[in-house]
């Protein structure tokens, strides 16, 4: 018999246990619930934060500490505060001070910083002196503090702030955008819309390429356009600086989906690539598609339409934004990964694309679902080769505000 064959016969394959939990509160206490609406954890706590990497920090008794998606306490409640963790790194309030631990609780010795920042894209920042850099959740320094501003990363790049002008670097530190600009953009397959002087124009390759007529360009999400102003109206630009769409809106947002909602007059209507309304202008409010193809759109409240612009969810609902979640335009409000966090006669519950509500239920609050992925336990195999290590992604960016 082939080694493969033994090895597949043989060996006991654990995978990791991936699922997405949502924080409610129900009769003012706070517990999870699990795509299909039942509750993995029962409401129990008084405060508690969502779900990040397999573990949530909650309070008990005052102290805060971590729990996993059992509800079972695997860090104790031995803290006066408690963020999320990322990166498998969480900063707690230990006394008076504020620390690193890893997931077994054990403070990380971190080079010397004026304020712990949360990580992110594997990096978290460290300032001295003013000046800031970054650190790897090794506790190694990635970056000797030399700017005087970082933005969150995004997707791998960082705004950075040097001597009142913008740059673009990686997780690395490299500069992949030198810090010569008054201001500048996110950074999307290898380009960025930039400020230089009073003219706004795209950087690309190290070369700023001006942006006809261009009063302000916003950052490139999903697609390979953007909006942009011109004599006070709104166009769209592609990733070489050409208007692709003339600016004849009086407002725009994102393209997804192949469709971007424009306001003419007071109304808005969906646009596709060509310029051509799809949708036509008859909403008092529209948002992004998100990816499952449904948008939502205003009348005297929210609700939703496809892509054919057939509403099929009654326009009845609010609509909000997570804060976090909120710098991902083409997925700020409506649904996300399957269901839309609405609120109906003050309370909040999840609507599935069908427009029936999450287990017809309502609850004080609810946060958006997150990822929650538990570590994988080490079981016995029969192999010859070393099983491969697993990598993790960045969770949430840190806590700062986006230029």
């Amino acid at each position: 018999m082939k080694k493969s064959l033994v090895f597949l016969l043989l060996s006991c394959i654990q995978f990791v246990n991936s699922q997405e939990l949502a924080l409610v509160k129900k009769n003012s206490k706070i517990g999870y619930l699990s795509k299909d609406g039942s509750f993995k954890i029962e409401p129990q706590y008084k405060s508690a934060r969502s779900f990040s990497e397999g573990l949530a920090a909650v309070e008990n008794g005052g102290k805060w500490g971590f729990i996993d998606a059992k509800g079972t306490w695997v860090i104790p409640a031995d803290f006066k505060d408690a963020k999320d963790f990322n990166n498998g790194i969480a900063i707690v309030q230990k006394d008076k001070d504020w620390v690193y631990i890893n997931t077994k609780g054990e403070i990380q010795k971190a080079p010397a910083s004026e304020k712990l920042f949360d990580f992110n894209d594997g990096v978290a920042f460290i300032r001295q002196n003013n000046k800031v850099g970054l650190i790897n959740n090794k506790m190694a320094i990635v970056l000797e503090p030399k700017y005087d501003q970082i933005k969150p990363f995004e997707n791998g790049y960082a705004r950075v702030e040097l001597n009142k002008n913008w740059g673009i670097i990686n997780t690395e530190g490299k500069e992949l955008v030198e810090p010569v600009y008054a201001e500048v953009g996110n950074y999307f397959k290898g380009t960025t819309w930039a400020r230089k002087d009073k003219t706004f124009g795209l950087v690309s390759g190290g070369k700023f390429i001006p942006v006809d007529g261009a009063e302000k360009i916003w950052d490139f999400e999903t697609q390979d356009l953007t909006f942009a102003k011109k004599n006070g109206k709104i166009g769209y630009i592609d990733l070489k600086g050409n208007w692709a769409i003339l600016p004849i809106y009086d407002k725009g947002k994102a393209f997804s989906k192949n469709l971007a909602p424009v306001l003419v007059g007071k109304k808005w209507g969906f646009i596709n690539p060509e310029g051509k309304f799809v949708i036509e202008p008859t909403y008092n409010d529209a948002e992004v598609f998100s990816t499952n193809g449904l948008a939502p759109v205003k009348e005297s409240n929210w609700g939703f339409i496809n892509e054919s612009g057939k509403l099929v969810i009654p326009t009845q609902y609010g609509i909000t934004t997570n804060a976090i979640i909120a710098m991902f335009t083409q997925q700020d409000k409506g649904f996300i990964d399957g269901v839309a966090r609405v609120k109906n006669e003050g309370k909040w519950g999840f609507l599935k694309p069908d427009g029936t509500v999450l287990a017809n239920q309502w609850f004080e609050n609810a946060e958006l679902f997150s990822k929650n992925t538990e570590k994988p336990q080490p079981v016995a195999a029969v192999s010859a080769e070393k099983p491969k290590q697993e990598t993790k992604s960045a969770a949430k960016p840190a806590p700062k505000k986006k230029k």
